[in-house]
């Protein structure tokens, strides 16, 4: 069986790419490369291209069975200030996709959907029956497209898989990928960083939260749980078309929350980031961010008793792993000449480089503690091009995959 991973070049939908392939799938990697990274596809087949190129998709989703949806911006701040970017990617660009799909005969449809759709929640842990109201176009793009996923169930007989994210975290325990955004706006990473000797300072905000030590809380999962989830969530899809195998018009569409059930705050974050690293992480505490919800953690039943899946790595193996993908790529910055720079997009150092030193607004809802200063460090674009700092647009750019 052929997967289609659109947005296959970033940071989770590289993850579940390579899950996918252990498990035996053909897997086809689909990124316009506009935040994804070359070197994060590397052994696999890439075909560059947009998800709203429908001439472009034709060939390719014609040689595959399902698709694995990643490809979306999803910095919630610059969704605000530029919403018709979100719109126009995250719904206009991936109903095309969808439409592809379907005209294509396919009937499989997995969708990295995230906790932005149910916005505020008044009760938690938050589960799949919760009122889906998001408070930000980020998350109004994601409901639209499970609301599309929905009614193509009901017309088309697609059958579908909305897997809600919470945060997000961690590297491949090899060491082969990891978290790789530009500019990085995680917690994490931000954290590992900020415990450098040149490593810039962890932005903290708020500390009088109704938590256990006023910080925010959040549910962090491992991507390489996330990306079982992922392999999990397709096979599910296989067996649901068999018993529906006769009934075109025989879909189903599920949404499923991704989390740990088990959250943990900013500064519990912290202190997991000082021991993995042996160093303090140097930060400054100030006043809290409108709209950042206290809470944020999942109710995972529903993903043990549809998949089968629960997370099996802690906050400890999370941080961990992260700690040992930003050595290797730190390492593997200084070994590397830079006139043979293989980044097709600005470069991310380790702690102590570039990670982190330049921030953006970013998603509450995903637990990042950063500040709005909106410029980066580039690498170079091309082989012999000295590095040289550069304005970003205004809002930067990201998508969820990355």
């Amino acid at each position: 069986m052929a997967i289609l991973v659109s947005g296959g070049a970033g940071y989770i939908g590289s993850h579940a790419a390579r899950a996918l392939r252990r498990s035996g799938y053909e897997v086809v990697l689909y990124d316009n490369l506009s935040t994804g990274f070359r070197r994060l596809a590397q052994g696999l087949e890439l075909v560059e291209g947009d998800i709203a190129d429908a001439a472009t998709l034709r060939p390719v989703l014609a040689r595959v069975d399902a698709v694995m949806h990643f490809a979306a911006h999803a910095y919630v701040g610059e969704s605000v200030e530029n919403p018709r970017k979100y719109f126009r990617n995250n719904v206009v660009a991936a109903l095309s996709l969808l439409n592809s799909a379907v005209d294509a005969g396919i009937r499989r449809f997995v969708f990295s959907s995230t906790c932005a759709v149910y916005g505020i929640p008044e009760q938690i842990p938050i589960t799949e029956q919760t009122p889906r109201e998001p408070v930000n176009p980020y998350g109004a793009s994601k409901l639209f497209f499970e609301n599309a996923l929905e009614a193509y169930s009901r017309a088309y007989g697609l059958c579908s898989v909305s897997l809600r994210y919470f945060n997000a975290a961690g590297a491949d325990e090899g060491g082969e990928i990891g978290e790789l955004h530009d500019p990085e706006t995680h917690l994490i990473p931000l954290a590992l960083a900020a415990s450098g000797e040149n490593g810039p300072e962890l932005q903290v905000f708020g500390s009088d939260y109704l938590t256990s030590d006023g910080t925010c809380v959040r549910d962090y999962i491992h991507v390489s749980d996330l990306a079982d989830a992922h392999v999990r969530a397709v096979q599910h899809l296989e067996t649901q078309q068999l018993e529906k195998s006769g009934d075109e018009q025989g879909g189903g569409a599920l949404a499923i929350n991704l989390g740990t059930g088990c959250g943990h705050s900013v500064l519990e974050v912290i202190r997991a980031a000082e021991r993995a690293t042996g160093r303090p992480v140097r930060r400054k505490i100030g006043p809290r961010r409108p709209g950042d919800p206290p809470i944020l953690v999942a109710d995972p039943a529903k993903a043990q008793r549809v998949l089968g899946w629960t997370a099996q790595r802690n906050l400890t193996d999370i941080v961990s792993s992260a700690w040992r993908w930003m050595q290797k790529d730190s390492a593997r910055a200084r070994t590397q000449p830079v006139r043979s720079f293989s980044y097709e997009r600005g470069s991310v150092f380790g702690a102590g480089g570039l990670v982190g030193q330049h921030q953006l607004d970013c998603n509450p809802a995903n637990g990042s503690e950063c500040d709005s200063n909106k410029k980066r460090m580039r690498g170079p674009d091309f082989a012999g091009q000295t590095k040289i700092p550069k304005q970003d647009a205004p809002n930067g750019r990201n998508q969820e995959g990355d």
